[in-house]
């Protein structure tokens, strides 16, 4: 308690000080944006006593650790937010929050907060398999190079399936049904899924998550919070990077705007500025500082939005920002009269789950729902795979409601064939987005992700599971119709940005900008579409920067 209390008070010390006053410092290091891999590489680079490590953020509290107090009426006299609630997950998107999500920051869903995305998604947490790093990144990033990061990771961020701390499932009438369906009928082998992280072909299980005791975790509880202990760490929220000010391919610091006030900190010499933004952000600010397609830093520069930097100080890279993945995502409602849909609510749960949940931290609000996650992999005849994913959440969606409707997510993963690239809306912010060709502009992906709709529903006869927007005797050529039309559930963003930025065009392996000494991005951008939700890969990713970085610094 004491422990928790005095990390509380170091906490306040450190978002609440003024930023504008200290502009004077200087720092080693400027790590860029708290989400997961900022918090993971600004802390780790802070064990080295000697180093001084600013994390700059721009957005504010999200846990209750960080100072976040929005929170339903019911969580009243706990020290839980919002946030620390897994099952007020799904809740953000009927009771959203301006103090969490971005507000006019990118032109696209995310949050912008301690913690970024970590702070306001499911918590899944599922480790690449090894096969993702042999094939799809560099040397230097494959499965033996990132190993020793993937062990550090589980010791300081382990991952769990049985989240209630009763040791009880809950909403099982999924898993039950996905046991025939996906065990019996299509042959899937029903596993631990990280316990066995190599198999992703025709496999099934208990969705694995970063929580612990009840709670939702991640860097901010982890990483962060060991960091702010430390002296020569120092977290300044509320805080805008506008861009990295630079001399050719030096950084020199950054520039920022905080309450409207526009201020430089700087960097020490022989310091380093490292950018964790994410996949949109970051793209942004390389583009902002002079770094990217001459092209867009034309209209930047006309438009005043470079500084002083003259055009012969341009690093001309059109890997900036391309490459942009997202899942392409399916809802899919499924109905039988054997499955018990749940609603979760932010205010006014049912008080039995209230109870269960506040005085034991179990049952329904002690996870973010979903009952079952599942992989296949799709061989194309030139012997190319595609990663495939599915899951089964807790209730229906749209027009499908009723009590015995679960919503079926299908995804498509790694070795897709589609990207699109980050581009930059206009006057006067020119907000970073995604542009149209990220989800099947190459049609191999739809042909990919019908055909595992195909197969999976090959196998419900016999299951009493009826899938209800979507018509189960449709053809591949029909699912690949429906799956690429716009409708409520088709095409949809599901916000696992990442690869605009990637490891050999735009950064080097040691994840220095392209005709940068001293600039870094460690962030989703670095990495490669994955089989597996990105959140773990990402983490990884920033473990892997330290070694890298680290060792750069000595």
């Amino acid at each position: 308690m004491l422990l928790s209390l005095l990390l509380q008070f170091l906490f306040s010390i450190h978002l609440h000080a003024s930023p504008v006053k200290r502009q004077a410092a200087t720092h080693d290091v400027i790590v860029v944006g708290s989400g997961p891999a900022g918090c993971i590489i600004a802390s780790r680079l802070s064990e080295n006593p000697a180093r001084s490590v600013l994390l700059i953020e721009g957005g504010g509290p999200s846990y209750w650790v960080t100072g976040g107090r929005e929170r339903p009426q019911w969580l009243t006299g706990t020290n839980l937010s919002r946030v620390d609630v897994p099952g007020l997950y799904s809740t953000i998107y009927n009771n959203p929050s301006t103090n969490l999500l971005c507000q006019n920051k990118i032109r696209a869903y995310g949050a912008c907060t301690i913690g970024g995305n970590s702070a306001i998604n499911a918590g899944l947490f599922y480790e690449p398999p090894a096969s993702d790093f042999d094939k799809y990144f560099p040397t230097g990033w494959k499965h033996a190079d990132v190993t020793p990061a993937i062990t550090r990771l589980y010791q300081k961020q382990p991952s769990t399936n049985r989240p209630s701390l009763d040791g009880l499932y809950y909403q099982q009438s999924g898993y039950e049904a996905a046991k025939q369906w996906l065990g019996t009928n299509a042959g899937y082998t029903e596993l631990n899924i990280n316990a066995n992280s190599r198999r992703k072909t025709k496999v099934f299980g208990h969705p694995a998550y970063n929580y612990a005791k009840g709670q939702r975790s991640g860097p901010v509880i982890t990483y962060l919070q060991a960091a702010l202990t430390r002296p020569n760490f120092r977290l300044q929220s509320g805080t805008w990077v506008q861009r990295v000010v630079r001399t050719g391919g030096t950084a020199t610091g950054v520039v920022v705007n905080v309450n409207g006030v526009t201020s430089t900190i700087s960097l020490k010499p022989n310091g380093r500025v490292i950018l964790s933004g994410g996949a949109l952000k970051s793209p942004e600010l390389l583009m902002k500082s002079g770094i990217g397609d001459p092209a867009v830093l034309t209209t930047l520069s006309n438009a005043n939005q470079l500084g002083s930097l003259p055009s012969s100080q341009w690093i001309n890279n059109t890997a900036v920002g391309a490459g942009l993945f997202d899942n392409p995502n399916t809802f899919i409602a499924m109905s039988s009269p054997s499955i018990q849909a749940y609603n979760y609510f932010y205010e006014n749960p049912p008080t039995a789950d209230q109870n269960l949940y506040l005085t034991k931290k179990s049952g329904h609000y002690s996870f973010a729902g979903g009952s079952v996650s599942f992989w296949d992999t799709i061989t194309r005849p030139d012997g190319t795979v595609a990663g495939v994913q599915g899951g089964l959440g807790n209730a229906g969606y749209r027009d499908y409601t009723d009590s015995m409707t679960v919503t079926m997510n299908i995804y498509g993963t790694s070795g897709l064939k589609s990207s699109g690239r980050v581009v930059l809306g206009g006057s006067p912010d020119y907000l970073p987005g995604p542009d149209g060709n990220v989800y099947y502009s190459n049609p191999q992906d739809a042909q990919d992700i019908a055909t595992f709709i195909r197969r999976i529903f090959d196998a419900l006869p016999g299951t009493g599971l009826v899938p209800l927007n979507l018509n189960q005797t449709s053809t591949v050529a029909q699912i690949v119709s429906y799956i690429t039309s716009w409708t409520p559930y088709t095409r949809g963003q599901v916000n696992h940005w990442s690869s605009s930025c990637r490891i050999g065009s735009c950064v080097d392996q040691n994840t220095t900008v392209v005709g940068m000494k001293n600039l870094h991005v460690v962030d989703a951008s670095i990495v490669a579409p994955l089989t597996v939700n990105p959140q773990m890969g990402v983490m990884i990713a920033a473990e892997r920067a330290w070694d890298l970085i680290n060792g750069m610094m000595v």
